[in-house]
């Protein structure tokens, strides 16, 4: 993992389990991450263990974000991400706003005055578009960023389900910063104009990205089955003891009790982390979507 080469500093914020900084790297943005925060305790297992295997860079884990000892981290970040809690703005919640104890967005705002980074750049849910987006936007402008954000889902980078979510990028609109030998937005060019004959999320507050892209086409797929066929293979799978079944081809982990994964440790623990957690392909995209539009627009 050690490198001669003097690249740009990353401060990941309610890191989950690196895709954000994941999908930096898939864009072709070379940086090193200086420290994660992040407070659920299998998460950050899950980091130190890629960290022990040489998955990712070694660097210290924060677990509180409302402690975090900012002023050390200030004029030394060129980048801050974060997907920040998204159950006061999720649909599926009671979207509480800047009620929910969960709201995080005032301490990451105080972290950002503080840290003073060249550029910020963030994820959360849809629905964070009718609330709380309006909010972040004007924060990051009134400390000088200029704000670029858009709607990227899953499908429209491969994926076999939507995911829609919405990435905001703000730039100091430092040039002089932003140009320097040490190429903080690198390799975007290319990866732009791989993306010119894909359909690309649609711009600043305008709908939703066009998830009919001929690349979502290719989603993984089972065949449909009757209701008959279903209890057939209910009854085969009662009448094997072993838990395990074939269906066309294709392996089952369901065992006979019943809605249960069989073998699979941390499974609540592992599906949270997912659920939370940032699609890294999807990140990619947006980044370099954002990124180009803030250079065409003079940032």
């Amino acid at each position: 993992m050690d490198t001669p080469k003097e690249l740009p500093t990353v401060l990941s914020l309610c890191t989950g389990y690196g895709g954000i900084e994941r999908g930096l790297g898939l864009a072709g943005f070379e940086h090193r991450v200086i420290a994660h925060v992040e407070i659920e305790a299998f998460a950050i297992a899950n980091l130190v263990a890629k960290m022990e295997a040489g998955e990712m860079v070694p660097a210290p884990i924060w677990s509180d974000l409302k402690t975090l000892p900012v002023e050390c981290f200030r004029d030394r970040v060129h980048l801050i991400t974060g997907g920040y809690p998204c159950q006061p703005f999720s649909a599926a919640g009671k979207r509480k706003g800047e009620d929910d104890p969960r709201h995080l967005w005032p301490h990451i705002r105080g972290i950002i005055e503080t840290v003073r980074p060249v550029q910020c750049f963030f994820e959360n849910v849809e629905g964070h578009i009718n609330l709380g987006l309006r909010e972040v936007i004007a924060d990051l402008e009134s400390l000088g960023y200029e704000t670029t954000w858009g709607i990227f889902s899953a499908a429209e980078v491969g994926a076999p389900h939507q995911r829609k979510r919405v990435f905001i990028l703000a730039d100091s609109n430092s040039r002089s910063r932003r140009d320097d030998p040490k190429g903080f937005i690198r390799g975007q060019e290319d990866e732009s104009k791989r993306l010119e004959n894909s359909d690309t999320a649609e711009r600043r507050g305008a709908g939703v990205a066009d998830t009919s892209s001929t690349r979502s086409a290719t989603r993984l797929s089972r065949p449909k089955r009757s209701n008959k066929e279903r209890q057939s293979e209910v009854a085969n799978n009662s009448s094997n003891r072993s838990g395990w079944r074939q269906i066309a081809g294709q392996w089952t982990t369901e065992p006979d009790v019943g809605r249960v994964v069989n073998g699979c440790p941390f499974r609540v623990d592992r599906l949270r982390l997912l659920g939370n957690g940032v699609v890294p392909q999807t990140a990619a995209k947006a980044w370099v979507i954002l990124n180009t539009e803030g250079e065409d627009s003079g940032h």
